[in-house]
């Protein structure tokens, strides 16, 4: 029998904690909880987790600094939640590498949906991956099977799941205009609203890691009122 999804909740306020883990427990998941960074640094040292919930605002530790090292140090899916309602905010997460994010107050089924479609972007990913082909561009080589991103001199460049997610549609589709809802509902599982920063955030993530001069991209090209084109010549290997 397969193991539920587990996921580890981080927040310091005890009511949202329970609530949560009472929620989620109802639906099929296995919860754990923490609430500060400690503790949550201790559960994802024992513990295997598929995706962690973290809120910004813990006491003694900055949220974006606990995501920064989150991001350095573990590769599972990252959803934040935030009780600021400051776009800045938001954005700041997702350059920081989180793959979602979820304002306070928020409508459980909502964050429930955010969840599942997190985790079926990353099984779909692993489904695609059993083909085996990689992806050749620019000096790049990008391999599903094992989700990584290398150099033509061999060193491999981390990726987020969003960022891997969003690299990857552009290199199956190369030579396409493609818009940012079509780019968000592939990555994101939903259509990008009128101020939704997170495709730009992540283009422009991509391109400070794969650009030779990122202000002037080459590769991921923006095309006014359109969306973004992936220019390089991409080869598939098997």
């Amino acid at each position: 029998m397969r193991n539920p999804t587990h996921l580890l909740v981080v927040d310091d306020d005890i009511g949202i904690l329970d609530l949560l883990r009472r929620y989620f427990a109802g639906q099929g998941f296995e919860v754990s909880t923490a609430s500060n960074g400690a503790e949550m640094r201790s559960v994802l040292g024992r513990t295997g987790i598929d995706l962690v919930l973290l809120d910004l605002g813990l006491p003694g530790e900055d949220g974006f600094e606990l995501t920064r090292q989150l991001r350095k140090s573990w590769n599972g899916a990252l959803i934040i939640i935030t009780g600021r309602g400051d776009s800045v905010d938001r954005v700041v997460g997702l350059e920081l590498g989180a793959d979602d994010y979820v304002t306070k107050p928020f409508e459980l089924r909502e964050l429930l949906a955010r969840i599942r479609s997190v985790l079926r972007r990353s099984a779909s990913s692993s489904a695609e991956a059993s083909d085996g082909a990689a992806f050749h561009f620019a000096g790049f080589s990008l391999d599903p099977a094992s989700r990584t991103l290398r150099s033509d001199n061999g060193d491999s460049i981390a990726l987020t799941t969003g960022e891997y997610e969003l690299l990857h549609i552009l290199v199956g589709h190369p030579n396409r205009v493609l818009s940012r809802d079509e780019l968000m509902e592939h990555i994101h599982g939903r259509s990008a609203g009128p101020f939704d920063r997170a495709i730009d955030v992540q283009i422009a993530r991509l391109r400070r890691k794969i650009e030779s001069d990122p202000a002037n991209p080459e590769l991921i090209k923006s095309v006014r009122g359109a969306g973004y084109l992936f220019a390089a010549r991409v080869q598939t290997e098997r």
